[in-house]
Protein backbone atom coordinates (compact mmCIF):
# COMPACT_ATOMS: atom_id res chain seq x y z
CA UNK A 1 0.00 0.00 0.00
CA UNK A 2 1.10 3.52 -0.78
CA UNK A 3 1.66 5.60 2.33
CA UNK A 4 -0.47 8.73 2.24
CA UNK A 5 1.16 11.96 3.29
CA UNK A 6 -0.59 13.72 6.15
CA UNK A 7 -2.08 17.05 5.19
CA UNK A 8 -2.67 19.94 7.54
CA UNK A 9 -3.64 23.60 7.55
CA UNK A 10 -0.22 25.11 8.25
CA UNK A 11 -1.71 28.59 8.59
CA UNK A 12 -3.41 27.43 11.80
CA UNK A 13 -0.19 26.21 13.43
CA UNK A 14 1.47 28.03 16.29
CA UNK A 15 4.61 30.00 15.48
CA UNK A 16 6.76 27.30 17.06
CA UNK A 17 5.20 24.54 14.96
CA UNK A 18 5.08 26.62 11.78
CA UNK A 19 8.81 27.29 12.03
CA UNK A 20 9.43 23.54 11.72
CA UNK A 21 7.64 23.33 8.35
CA UNK A 22 9.77 23.07 5.20
CA UNK A 23 9.24 26.00 2.88
CA UNK A 24 8.45 23.88 -0.17
CA UNK A 25 5.79 22.04 1.85
CA UNK A 26 3.85 25.28 2.17
CA UNK A 27 2.82 24.73 -1.49
CA UNK A 28 2.79 28.44 -2.20
CA UNK A 29 1.98 29.90 -5.59
CA UNK A 30 1.25 33.33 -7.01
CA UNK A 31 -2.18 32.60 -8.59
CA UNK A 32 -4.84 33.15 -5.94
CA UNK A 33 -2.47 34.84 -3.50
CA UNK A 34 -2.22 38.50 -2.52
CA UNK A 35 0.87 38.74 -4.71
CA UNK A 36 -1.16 38.09 -7.85
CA UNK A 37 -2.65 41.59 -7.89
CA UNK A 38 0.84 43.14 -7.76
CA UNK A 39 1.99 41.12 -10.77
CA UNK A 40 -1.17 41.99 -12.70
CA UNK A 41 -0.66 45.67 -11.94
CA UNK A 42 2.96 45.50 -13.14
CA UNK A 43 1.92 43.83 -16.39
CA UNK A 44 -0.78 46.45 -16.85
CA UNK A 45 1.74 49.27 -16.43
CA UNK A 46 4.06 47.65 -18.97
CA UNK A 47 1.19 47.24 -21.42
CA UNK A 48 0.24 50.89 -20.99
CA UNK A 49 3.77 51.78 -22.14
CA UNK A 50 3.47 49.41 -25.10
CA UNK A 51 6.07 46.97 -23.70
CA UNK A 52 5.24 43.46 -24.87
CA UNK A 53 7.82 41.64 -22.72
CA UNK A 54 6.32 40.81 -19.33
CA UNK A 55 8.98 39.10 -17.18
CA UNK A 56 7.91 35.93 -15.41
CA UNK A 57 7.48 36.27 -11.64
CA UNK A 58 7.92 33.54 -9.04
CA UNK A 59 8.07 33.17 -5.27
CA UNK A 60 11.60 33.24 -3.85
CA UNK A 61 13.28 33.74 -0.48
CA UNK A 62 13.57 37.52 -1.04
CA UNK A 63 13.20 40.27 -3.64
CA UNK A 64 15.65 39.46 -6.43
CA UNK A 65 16.38 39.21 -10.11
CA UNK A 66 19.01 36.51 -10.68
CA UNK A 67 22.11 37.83 -12.43
CA UNK A 68 21.44 38.19 -16.18
CA UNK A 69 18.29 36.04 -15.90
CA UNK A 70 15.10 37.93 -16.90
CA UNK A 71 12.80 36.65 -14.17
CA UNK A 72 11.60 38.28 -10.95
CA UNK A 73 11.65 36.71 -7.49
CA UNK A 74 9.10 37.90 -4.93
CA UNK A 75 9.43 36.99 -1.20
CA UNK A 76 7.25 34.00 -0.42
CA UNK A 77 6.14 35.55 2.86
CA UNK A 78 4.04 38.06 0.90
CA UNK A 79 1.89 35.26 -0.53
CA UNK A 80 -0.03 34.66 2.71
CA UNK A 81 -1.05 36.86 5.68
CA UNK A 82 0.10 34.20 8.15
CA UNK A 83 3.59 34.21 6.69
CA UNK A 84 3.67 38.01 6.75
CA UNK A 85 2.84 37.81 10.44
CA UNK A 86 5.67 35.36 11.07
CA UNK A 87 8.10 37.48 9.05
CA UNK A 88 7.20 40.51 11.17
CA UNK A 89 7.85 38.56 14.35
CA UNK A 90 11.14 37.05 13.23
CA UNK A 91 12.65 40.02 11.35
CA UNK A 92 10.79 42.97 12.95
CA UNK A 93 9.69 44.22 9.52
CA UNK A 94 8.36 42.93 6.20
CA UNK A 95 10.16 44.16 3.10
CA UNK A 96 7.30 45.08 0.79
CA UNK A 97 4.82 44.98 3.65
CA UNK A 98 2.54 47.59 2.05
CA UNK A 99 1.04 47.63 -1.43
CA UNK A 100 2.91 50.82 -2.32
CA UNK A 101 6.31 49.49 -1.28
CA UNK A 102 5.69 46.14 -2.97
CA UNK A 103 4.98 47.88 -6.26
CA UNK A 104 8.08 50.05 -5.92
CA UNK A 105 10.22 46.96 -5.40
CA UNK A 106 8.48 45.07 -8.21
CA UNK A 107 9.09 47.91 -10.70
CA UNK A 108 12.73 47.99 -9.62
CA UNK A 109 13.18 44.27 -10.22
CA UNK A 110 11.38 44.61 -13.53
CA UNK A 111 14.04 47.12 -14.56
CA UNK A 112 16.69 44.46 -13.93
CA UNK A 113 14.70 41.84 -15.83
CA UNK A 114 14.25 44.00 -18.94
CA UNK A 115 17.89 45.05 -18.78
CA UNK A 116 18.86 41.38 -18.92
CA UNK A 117 16.18 40.35 -21.41
CA UNK A 118 17.44 42.85 -24.00
CA UNK A 119 21.07 43.00 -22.83
CA UNK A 120 20.84 46.77 -22.60
CA UNK A 121 23.92 46.86 -20.36
CA UNK A 122 26.02 46.05 -23.44
CA UNK A 123 25.01 49.22 -25.26
CA UNK A 124 27.53 52.02 -25.45
CA UNK A 125 25.10 54.74 -24.36
CA UNK A 126 24.00 52.63 -21.38
CA UNK A 127 27.61 52.41 -20.21
CA UNK A 128 28.15 56.13 -20.79
CA UNK A 129 25.17 57.06 -18.59
CA UNK A 130 25.16 54.38 -15.90
CA UNK A 131 28.69 53.01 -15.85
CA UNK A 132 30.15 49.55 -16.28
CA UNK A 133 27.81 46.66 -15.62
CA UNK A 134 30.90 44.65 -14.66
CA UNK A 135 31.71 46.92 -11.71
CA UNK A 136 32.21 44.87 -8.54
CA UNK A 137 29.32 44.50 -6.13
CA UNK A 138 30.15 44.95 -2.47
CA UNK A 139 28.13 44.17 0.65
CA UNK A 140 27.81 47.86 1.50
CA UNK A 141 28.09 51.26 -0.10
CA UNK A 142 28.21 54.95 0.72
CA UNK A 143 26.05 57.55 -0.98
CA UNK A 144 25.57 61.28 -1.40
CA UNK A 145 22.05 62.01 -0.05
CA UNK A 146 21.47 65.13 -2.15
CA UNK A 147 23.08 64.13 -5.43
CA UNK A 148 21.07 65.13 -8.50
CA UNK A 149 22.81 62.62 -10.73
CA UNK A 150 20.53 59.84 -9.50
CA UNK A 151 16.78 59.35 -9.10
CA UNK A 152 15.31 58.90 -5.62
CA UNK A 153 13.10 55.82 -5.43
CA UNK A 154 13.98 53.12 -2.88
CA UNK A 155 15.46 53.88 0.53
CA UNK A 156 19.17 54.47 1.11
CA UNK A 157 19.62 56.19 -2.27
CA UNK A 158 19.91 52.73 -3.76
CA UNK A 159 20.54 54.05 -7.27
CA UNK A 160 24.04 55.00 -6.14
CA UNK A 161 25.05 51.46 -5.15
CA UNK A 162 25.90 50.07 -8.62
CA UNK A 163 25.30 50.89 -12.33
CA UNK A 164 22.83 48.00 -12.62
CA UNK A 165 20.87 49.33 -9.64
CA UNK A 166 21.06 52.85 -11.07
CA UNK A 167 19.34 51.66 -14.25
CA UNK A 168 16.72 49.65 -12.35
CA UNK A 169 15.88 52.62 -10.14
CA UNK A 170 15.70 54.98 -13.11
CA UNK A 171 13.41 52.54 -14.93
CA UNK A 172 11.17 52.21 -11.85
CA UNK A 173 10.70 55.99 -11.67
CA UNK A 174 10.00 56.11 -15.40
CA UNK A 175 7.38 53.33 -15.17
CA UNK A 176 5.61 54.55 -12.02
CA UNK A 177 2.17 55.99 -12.88
CA UNK A 178 1.87 59.62 -11.88
CA UNK A 179 5.58 60.02 -11.14
CA UNK A 180 5.76 63.15 -13.34
CA UNK A 181 9.45 62.45 -13.81
CA UNK A 182 9.86 65.08 -16.53
CA UNK A 183 8.64 67.77 -14.15
CA UNK A 184 10.23 66.47 -10.95
CA UNK A 185 13.71 65.98 -12.42
CA UNK A 186 13.76 68.88 -14.84
CA UNK A 187 17.14 70.59 -14.67
CA UNK A 188 18.77 67.64 -12.85
CA UNK A 189 21.68 65.82 -14.57
CA UNK A 190 19.73 62.57 -14.06
CA UNK A 191 17.14 63.70 -16.64
CA UNK A 192 19.53 62.37 -19.30
CA UNK A 193 19.16 58.89 -17.84
CA UNK A 194 15.39 59.16 -17.69
CA UNK A 195 15.19 60.38 -21.29
CA UNK A 196 17.41 57.47 -22.32
CA UNK A 197 15.13 54.97 -20.58
CA UNK A 198 12.15 56.58 -22.30
CA UNK A 199 13.78 56.22 -25.72
CA UNK A 200 15.13 52.70 -25.26
CA UNK A 201 11.85 51.35 -23.87
CA UNK A 202 9.96 52.64 -26.91
CA UNK A 203 12.68 51.12 -29.08
CA UNK A 204 12.34 47.61 -27.62
CA UNK A 205 8.59 47.84 -26.93
CA UNK A 206 7.40 45.27 -29.47
CA UNK A 207 10.66 43.43 -30.04
CA UNK A 208 11.17 39.90 -28.69
CA UNK A 209 13.73 39.60 -25.87
CA UNK A 210 17.29 38.61 -26.72
CA UNK A 211 17.62 36.48 -23.58
CA UNK A 212 14.92 34.16 -22.27
CA UNK A 213 14.83 31.70 -19.40
CA UNK A 214 13.09 28.39 -18.90
CA UNK A 215 13.24 25.94 -16.07
CA UNK A 216 13.45 26.33 -12.32
CA UNK A 217 14.67 29.80 -11.32
CA UNK A 218 17.27 30.18 -8.54
CA UNK A 219 16.17 30.44 -4.91
CA UNK A 220 12.63 29.30 -5.71
CA UNK A 221 10.45 28.75 -2.65
CA UNK A 222 8.90 25.73 -4.38
CA UNK A 223 12.24 23.91 -4.11
CA UNK A 224 13.47 25.10 -0.69
CA UNK A 225 13.93 22.09 1.59
CA UNK A 226 14.99 24.10 4.66
CA UNK A 227 12.50 24.79 7.42
CA UNK A 228 11.25 28.28 8.16
CA UNK A 229 13.34 28.18 11.34
CA UNK A 230 16.53 27.49 9.36
CA UNK A 231 15.57 30.15 6.84
CA UNK A 232 15.25 32.81 9.51
CA UNK A 233 18.38 31.67 11.28
CA UNK A 234 20.36 32.23 8.08
CA UNK A 235 18.63 35.53 7.44
CA UNK A 236 19.31 36.82 10.95
CA UNK A 237 22.94 35.74 10.75
CA UNK A 238 23.40 37.51 7.43
CA UNK A 239 21.76 40.77 8.50
CA UNK A 240 22.74 40.97 12.17
CA UNK A 241 25.77 43.04 13.09
CA UNK A 242 28.28 42.03 15.74
CA UNK A 243 28.36 44.06 18.92
CA UNK A 244 31.64 45.90 19.66
CA UNK A 245 32.92 45.94 23.26
CA UNK A 246 34.18 49.51 22.98
CA UNK A 247 30.61 50.74 23.63
CA UNK A 248 31.08 49.83 27.30
CA UNK A 249 32.72 53.14 28.17
CA UNK A 250 29.88 55.09 26.54
CA UNK A 251 27.30 53.05 28.44
CA UNK A 252 29.08 53.61 31.75
CA UNK A 253 29.18 57.33 31.02
CA UNK A 254 25.46 57.33 30.27
CA UNK A 255 24.24 55.12 33.13
CA UNK A 256 25.39 54.85 36.79
CA UNK A 257 26.76 51.55 38.03
CA UNK A 258 25.04 51.65 41.42
CA UNK A 259 21.40 51.47 42.48
CA UNK A 260 20.93 54.80 44.22
CA UNK A 261 17.92 56.93 45.04
CA UNK A 262 18.11 58.55 41.60
CA UNK A 263 18.57 55.27 39.75
CA UNK A 264 15.37 53.31 40.20
CA UNK A 265 15.34 50.98 37.19
CA UNK A 266 17.87 48.80 35.41
CA UNK A 267 19.19 50.39 32.21
CA UNK A 268 18.54 47.19 30.25
CA UNK A 269 14.87 47.37 31.19
CA UNK A 270 14.64 50.97 29.95
CA UNK A 271 16.20 49.99 26.63
CA UNK A 272 13.79 47.11 26.14
CA UNK A 273 10.72 48.99 27.35
CA UNK A 274 11.33 51.82 24.86
CA UNK A 275 12.81 49.66 22.10
CA UNK A 276 10.12 50.40 19.52
CA UNK A 277 10.37 54.14 20.05
CA UNK A 278 14.17 54.05 19.85
CA UNK A 279 14.17 51.88 16.72
CA UNK A 280 11.68 54.14 14.93
CA UNK A 281 13.53 57.32 15.86
CA UNK A 282 16.98 56.06 14.90
CA UNK A 283 15.90 54.46 11.62
CA UNK A 284 14.01 57.61 10.68
CA UNK A 285 17.18 59.72 10.84
CA UNK A 286 19.83 57.23 9.77
CA UNK A 287 17.97 55.22 7.13
CA UNK A 288 19.32 51.93 8.47
CA UNK A 289 17.28 48.74 8.62
CA UNK A 290 15.05 48.30 11.65
CA UNK A 291 16.47 44.83 12.11
CA UNK A 292 20.03 46.19 12.50
CA UNK A 293 18.99 48.85 15.04
CA UNK A 294 16.84 46.31 16.91
CA UNK A 295 19.84 43.98 17.13
CA UNK A 296 22.06 46.83 18.29
CA UNK A 297 19.62 47.74 21.09
CA UNK A 298 19.39 44.11 22.19
CA UNK A 299 23.16 43.87 22.42
CA UNK A 300 23.46 47.15 24.29
CA UNK A 301 20.83 45.92 26.75
CA UNK A 302 22.83 42.72 27.27
CA UNK A 303 25.95 44.75 27.99
CA UNK A 304 24.00 46.94 30.43
CA UNK A 305 22.98 43.80 32.31
CA UNK A 306 26.52 42.49 32.34
CA UNK A 307 27.86 45.83 33.60
CA UNK A 308 25.13 46.23 36.22
CA UNK A 309 23.97 49.64 34.95
CA UNK A 310 20.90 51.55 36.16
CA UNK A 311 18.81 54.33 34.62
CA UNK A 312 18.20 57.63 36.35
CA UNK A 313 14.81 58.77 37.57
CA UNK A 314 14.67 61.29 34.69
CA UNK A 315 14.09 58.72 31.97
CA UNK A 316 13.29 61.36 29.32
CA UNK A 317 16.88 62.58 29.55
CA UNK A 318 18.13 59.01 29.29
CA UNK A 319 16.03 58.41 26.18
CA UNK A 320 17.39 61.53 24.50
CA UNK A 321 20.93 60.45 25.31
CA UNK A 322 20.22 56.90 24.14
CA UNK A 323 18.78 58.10 20.83
CA UNK A 324 21.81 60.29 20.27
CA UNK A 325 24.22 57.49 21.09
CA UNK A 326 22.43 54.94 18.89
CA UNK A 327 22.29 57.41 16.01
CA UNK A 328 26.01 58.09 16.35
CA UNK A 329 26.84 54.37 16.45
CA UNK A 330 24.67 53.66 13.41
CA UNK A 331 26.10 56.58 11.45
CA UNK A 332 29.72 55.77 12.27
CA UNK A 333 29.79 51.97 12.16
CA UNK A 334 26.93 50.90 9.89
CA UNK A 335 26.73 51.44 6.15
CA UNK A 336 23.72 51.04 3.91
CA UNK A 337 23.51 47.30 3.29
CA UNK A 338 22.72 45.71 -0.04
CA UNK A 339 20.95 42.39 -0.56
CA UNK A 340 22.09 41.31 -3.98
CA UNK A 341 22.32 37.95 -5.71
Amino acid sequence: MTKKRKTYAWEELSDEDLLQVRIRDLKLQIPGSSVESFVEQLYGELADQGIACHPTCYLADEWLTPDKIPTIGIPFCLAHPRLRQLEEKMMYEVEGGTDNVSMKLLRHECGHALNYAYQLYRRTRWRELFGLFSDTYSTSYYYQPYSRRFVVHLEDNYAQSHPDEDFAETFAVWLSPGSRWREKYRGWPVIKKLNYVDRVMHDIAEKPPVTTFRGQPPYSAARMTSTLAAHYERKRRALGSEFQGYYDDSLRELFPTAHTGNSVMKAARVLRAHRTQLVNNVTRWTGHRKFDIHQLINRLATRCEALGLYASAAQEEDLISLTSMLTAIASNTLTASRKRR
